[in-house]
């Protein structure tokens, strides 16, 4: 079975550090999942005046999440927390009440950071959101990944070789929890 994996990238910017890092991790991951980087720049801000004639790009955005198997989530921190546009997606794809498309999809979160601590609490409202959806969420490894110089290679790809040890085992271990989670929710 092809497991696909919907990658949300919670940025805008087009030399966004966590978009870097979501195309060098697809490409750790490619031999074991497929990938599709889905669009969020387009939606309109959530209104629940919409949910009866949603706008195309938010059907389009359901679809593509409902098609998927798993969730990559790969986020910048803002202001200690996600990114309005996350936040925004996360809402229009869990509406209307009863129509959400997340339920018992798979995820992975992982973000990087020009601070130390990485993107820890963005992360940890993200889980927050994620349970209340009842997404089955990897715990662990932790992944508050740091840019420093030679984060990333001229190619995009990971320049550091114990950094891309370290991201291959968290993909390696993200893949697991999808296969294992979504053939569970596939056999109910």
């Amino acid at each position: 079975m092809t497991y696909r994996i919907a990658v949300l990238v919670g940025s805008l910017r087009r030399e966004s550090f966590n978009r870097q890092l979501a195309q060098a991790l697809v490409k750790l991951g490619q031999h074991q999942l497929e990938f599709v980087t889905v669009r969020m720049d387009d939606l309109p801000l959530y209104n629940q005046d919409n949910e009866g004639n949603p706008p195309e790009p938010v059907r389009r955005f359901k679809t593509e999440i409902a098609q998927s198997q798993g969730v990559l989530f790969v986020t910048p921190e803002y202001n200690r927390s996600i990114p309005g546009v996350l936040k925004n997606a996360i809402d229009h794809a869990s509406r209307p009440y009863g129509q959400s498309v997340w339920g018992d999809k798979p995820a992975g979160i992982i973000g990087v950071s020009v601070g130390a601590v990485g993107t820890a609490l963005a992360q940890q409202h993200l889980r927050n959101v994620l349970a209340y959806l009842d997404m089955p969420t990897l715990g662990q490894p932790e992944m508050f990944i740091q840019n420093k110089p030679g984060l990333f290679a001229a190619d995009g790809s990971i320049g550091n070789e114990d950094t891309k040890l370290f991201l291959q085992k968290f993909m390696d271990r993200f893949a697991d929890w999808v296969k294992h989670h979504a053939d569970r929710a596939a056999n109910r």
